[in-house]
């Protein structure tokens, strides 16, 4: 019973202030639309992937199954060399980039494909040409940092980034941001809506009196409106005179 009647409380306050509820929501929502429109900066993926094979000259050119497990492994290796200072800043001499390889790195996400001996390379910027400019010139460099380095050419490029490809935003995302906004707006109004309820120690009806005080209604006195007091001076005032207009025709009438 008291857990019902603490639902009813809860469902009491909610709907009192429900237009304040579908107001904040509806103004976090609308603000949250139009600061990822207007302020937040659009960004574009551009992506290449790489093979990580061996090259058996003289050989057959099916791999056997060692062969495929080392490239496999290669793979995390090489992973990690995409992202050395070495290969970063030449690509920033290359391209003219004003950027340390440390922020070139951010831009960069490498992903390996599970059990596969290809990985995915993407470039994320505020342009598409920019992206892919980058991310291709960073392939390029690498698979030749790895044949000077390690003396090796098991590194070929399979398909590098096109603007084609690259021309779709990946952020922000609009609807997905609003929705969020909404969802925050609305648990920001509710709790706000429960804070002010308990702040407010008035007591306006006779559900009040009941709600907060426990105690029975005996007698109610009604409120007169301001348009209901002027309404009952203009009646007044126009009783007044045709009473005094009877009292004075009464006199004469005695006079005489």
């Amino acid at each position: 019973m008291e857990e019902a009647l603490n639902l009813k409380e809860l469902f009491f306050v909610l709907r009192k202030k429900l237009l304040l509820i579908i107001g904040i929501t509806l103004l976090s929502g609308a603000v949250g639309a139009l600061f990822t429109h207007y302020f937040i900066n659009p960004q574009y993926n551009a992506t290449t992937q790489i093979l990580v094979n061996q090259l058996n000259s003289g050989q057959s050119t099916l791999y056997t199954t060692n062969a495929v497990q080392t490239n496999t492994e290669l793979v995390n290796t090489y992973s990690v060399i995409i992202d050395d200072p070495s290969v970063l800043n030449q690509v920033i001499q290359n391209l003219n980039l004003n950027m340390t390889a440390g922020q070139l790195a951010g831009l960069l996400t490498v992903s390996p494909v599970q059990n596969s001996q290809v990985f995915s390379l993407t470039a994320k910027t505020g342009s598409p040409e920019q992206s892919v400019r980058i991310v291709n010139n960073v392939a390029q460099v690498f698979r030749m940092q790895v044949k000077n380095v390690m003396k090796v050419d098991n590194v070929s490029i399979l398909s590098p980034a096109t603007q084609a490809s690259s021309s779709a935003k990946v952020a922000p995302n609009l609807k997905m941001n609003t929705a969020i906004a909404l969802a925050l707006g609305l648990m920001l109004s509710v709790g706000l809506a429960f804070l002010l309820d308990y702040l407010d120690d008035s007591i306006r009806t006779q559900k009040d009196v009941r709600r907060k005080l426990g105690l029975p209604v005996l007698g109610v006195i009604s409120h007169m409106g301001r348009r209901q007091q002027q309404m009952e001076r203009i009646n007044s005032f126009s009783a007044t005179p045709s009473h005094h207009h009877v009292n004075g025709g009464a006199e004469h009438a005695e006079a005489k």
